[in-house]
C-alpha cells in the first residue's frame, strides 16, 4: 500500500483503474480490501482511491479523538496530495456517514456520491451512549467479540462470515473505539441529501439486519434524484454479497 503523511497520521490508501475519480471507503470495523471484488468490475471507468480510514488497516491510529469531520478532512488531504481536485465518494455503512460529511464539507469537490448499506439519521440517544460503552469495553477487552458479533451480522453466507471474521481480527482496539465515538457524534444528514444535486446511487441489501431497507427508501424519498438499488438476498455487504450489482449501480457516479 502506499502511505502518506496527511493532517497528522500516516494515512495508507491503494490506487487503481482509470477514469472519473472515485473514492471508495469502507465501513466499521473493516478496511479498505471490503471492496476486493468490485475493484475489477470498476477500474475500466474510475481512477479508485481506497485508503484505510484512521485506526483501521494498515493506517495510524490517532492519539486523541476525533469525528467525522476529521475523517472527511483526511480524505481532501489524501485528494491534495494527489493533485486530484474533485472525485466521487462512496462509502460503505459506516464509510457512508464519512462520505456524507465530505460532500457536506466539501461540496465543491464533490462530483457524486455512493452509498451502501447506510444511512443518514444520526444515532438516537439510546444507540449513541452504547456506542461509547461498546468502545471502553473494547478497550479492556480487545476485538475478538466484536469479531464474533459482527461477522454474523454483516452476512448470511458463511464463507464471507470467515473472512470478515478474520478480517475484523486484524483490527486495533483504539481504531475501533475512536470509530465508534465519531459514529455515536454524527449529526442528521437527512436535511443535506434534501437539497443534493449531484448523482446520487444508494445500494442496500433487502436483507440488511443492521440498517434496514427503510433507510435507504427514506433517503430516496427525500433526493432530488438519486437511484435506489435493492439487492435481493444481500445483508449489510453488498459489495461481497453481489459485486456486479454492486459495481454497476457506482458506475452512474463516473
Amino acid at each position: 500500500m502506499n502511505k502518506s503523511n496527511l493532517n497528522e497520521i500516516e494515512l495508507a490508501y491503494d490506487r487503481l483503474g482509470k477514469g472519473a475519480p472515485l473514492v471508495l471507503i469502507h465501513g466499521y470495523p473493516l478496511d479498505h480490501t471490503i471492496w476486493e471484488k468490485v475493484l475489477p468490475l470498476l477500474e475500466n471507468d474510475f481512477d479508485l482511491l481506497l485508503p484505510d480510514l484512521r485506526g483501521f488497516g494498515a493506517s495510524a491510529v490517532p492519539r486523541t479523538g476525533y469525528l467525522l469531520t476529521d475523517i472527511a478532512a483526511d480524505i481532501a488531504a489524501l485528494l491534495d496530495s494527489l493533485g486530484i481536485e474533485k472525485a466521487a465518494v462512496a462509502g460503505h455503512s459506516m464509510g457512508g456517514y464519512v462520505a456524507l460529511a465530505f460532500a457536506h464539507a466539501y461540496p465543491q469537490r464533490t462530483l457524486g456520491l455512493g452509498l451502501v448499506a447506510s444511512q443518514a439519521r444520526p444515532d438516537p440517544p439510546e444507540r449513541k451512549a452504547a456506542r461509547y460503552e461498546e468502545a471502553e469495553y473494547i478497550l479492556s477487552h480487545g476485538v475478538g467479540e466484536v469479531a464474533d458479533g459482527m461477522s454474523v451480522k454483516l452476512t448470511a453466507d458463511a464463507s464471507l462470515q470467515a473472512t470478515l471474521h478474520a478480517l475484523i481480527l486484524r483490527q486495533r482496539p483504539e481504531g475501533l473505539a475512536g470509530a465508534l465515538r465519531a459514529m455515536a457524534e454524527r449529526p442528521d444528514s437527512t436535511p443535506f441529501l434534501a437539497g443534493f444535486d449531484f448523482p446520487l446511487a444508494i445500494v442496500h441489501g433487502l436483507a440488511d439486519g443492521l440498517v434496514p431497507i427503510e433507510r435507504a427508501r427514506e433517503i430516496y424519498d427525500s433526493l432530488k434524484k438519486g437511484h435506489l438499488i435493492e439487492v435481493e438476498r444481500a445483508g449489510h455487504v453488498p459489495m461481497l454479497e453481489a459485486p456486479q450489482i454492486t459495481a454497476e449501480a457506482l458506475k452512474i457516479l463516473a
